[in-house]
């Protein structure tokens, strides 16, 4: 979904096509996030490696595959989709003398009781909730190791903690698609749209809250680092407002010109006691860093994503 955005970056902002996609679709109609792009190559995960051994002229390599699902529990498969091959492409563009951008995740803050602070003293502090968090977790301090102690880094080198993304692309995530992407869905069969009852006496049923990114901007971000080139680092990526899954849905449904009706339902077991009821990024390090572009309000990226993309006959970017 997010290589899918920055892609179309490249290709729209930048004027670029020179690209070499990399994938491994495990959804019969993921094919459909290449159809308006322009690029060089297209390879199989398993073909970059040796690929890159004969490659050159790599401006950078842009690393956004991972088992991204909350719910994996085979860490095995974690340890090898989402540490063995992106420590792979961390060594090959340190020897090769290539920039290095990968996905870390906002599942790392865990709980959030250590903050959602992306100051990489405080990458220690965090505990993941779950396997896939640990899996970006171990990576991030992976990292972090490899300059603390003097060893081969790429010569700019950026980890993403990416919070909570929506927009086009995502159709072939199924349950781990956004709750825009599922609340319109039910919306259109059903009427209503079904939120998690809150388990917390803080929180009343729908008011949970997160920091939701329109993933335009979240690849906005990505290509500025690649284009500016004078960072290194983990930094967030949010709008650094958390809003609510009511004020979420209600956007989607009125962006399709509805009144909202939401209905509560019970959370599945298998996230009871995983579930993050507040994030939002800290984003003074973003800004610090040089990137002053202004993040599309919920509702403005809501409102892009429903007119231009899911009420289309084409819903893709």
């Amino acid at each position: 979904m997010i290589g899918s955005i920055i892609a179309w970056h490249i290709n729209t902002v930048l004027g670029r096509d020179d690209i070499v996609i990399v994938d491994r679709h495990t959804h019969p109609d993921q094919w459909q996030n290449l159809c308006h792009r322009q690029y060089a190559n297209y390879l199989d995960k398993d073909e970059l490696m040796p690929w890159l051994e004969s490659a050159s002229q790599i401006d950078a390599v842009i690393h956004m595959g991972a088992i991204s699902a909350t719910t994996e529990r085979d860490f095995n498969k974690l340890v090898q989709d989402n540490i063995r091959y992106s420590q792979q492409l961390w060594t090959w563009c340190a020897q090769n003398g290539v920039p290095f951008f990968y996905a870390s995740s906002a599942a790392t803050y865990g709980s959030g009781d250590a903050g959602y602070n992306d100051d990489e003293r405080n990458t220690d502090n965090l505990r993941p909730l779950n396997g896939y968090g640990y899996s970006k977790q171990f990576f991030d301090q992976w990292a972090l190791s490899q300059v603390k102690n003097g060893l081969p880094t790429p010569p700019q080198w950026c980890g993403f903690k990416f919070f909570n993304v929506y927009g086009p692309n995502e159709y072939h995530k199924e349950r781990m698609a956004s709750v825009a992407l599922h609340s319109f869905n039910q919306f259109r069969e059903t009427g209503t749209v079904k939120l998690f009852k809150s388990r917390h006496p803080d929180y009343a049923d729908g008011m949970q809250l997160r920091d939701f990114v329109y993933v335009k901007d979240a690849a906005a971000v990505v290509v500025h680092f690649m284009t500016q080139g004078n960072h290194s680092g983990i930094f967030n990526i949010g709008s650094g407002t958390a809003r609510s899954f009511k004020d979420l849905v209600t956007a989607v449904m009125v962006s399709q010109g509805k009144a909202p009706s939401i209905t509560y339902i019970d959370m599945p077991i298998d996230l009871d006691g995983k579930y993050q009821y507040f994030t939002e990024a800290s984003m003074h390090k973003l800004r610090e860093s040089g990137y002053t572009q202004p993040f599309h309000t919920l509702e403005e990226g809501v409102a892009d994503y429903v007119q231009n993309y899911l009420t289309q006959p084409d819903q893709y970017c």
